[in-house]
């Protein structure tokens, strides 16, 4: 990990809420962006910002989502979401963010993270592989 990993680095990026990001039980016209959707937004912003400040041998995996969704945001706006690492503990990062959408904030939470090492990790995840196909 870089010494650029520490509490207080921030970062924000904007989507376009598509039609893929979004839920149609209420109807065509009353598609809104989807809490799945917007997990998985949000990790995404975590994790870019995490491979801004960590080796190139490292990457991160997700621990723990805490979400309040607190509004809609309708298919074809864009909401913004802003990320804060609040605490680095050895390779654990814990980030707090928010979600906008052009009216208002839509979204709060927290997100954990986990810093690994890629090689390790792929080599951890091939030998579950190989146990599980034992047993299948």
């Amino acid at each position: 990990m870089k010494s650029s990993l520490t509490a207080g680095i921030k970062k924000t990026e904007r989507y376009n809420v598509d039609k893929a990001r979004t839920i149609g039980f209420m109807g065509e016209e009353c598609r809104v962006y989807g809490s799945p959707y917007l997990v998985l937004d949000v990790e995404t912003v975590c994790r870019n910002l995490l491979l801004e400040n960590i080796d190139t041998e490292e990457d991160s995996v997700g621990t723990r989502v805490e979400l309040d969704h607190m509004g809609p945001t309708l298919l074809a706006m864009w909401v913004e979401i802003s990320v804060e690492v609040v605490e680095v503990k050895g390779r654990a990062v814990h980030f707090e963010f928010s979600v906008r959408d052009s009216l208002e904030q839509v979204a709060k939470g927290k997100h954990s993270r986990f810093v690994v090492d890629v090689e390790t990790t792929a080599q951890r995840l091939k030998g579950k592989l190989a146990k599980a196909q034992k047993i299948q």
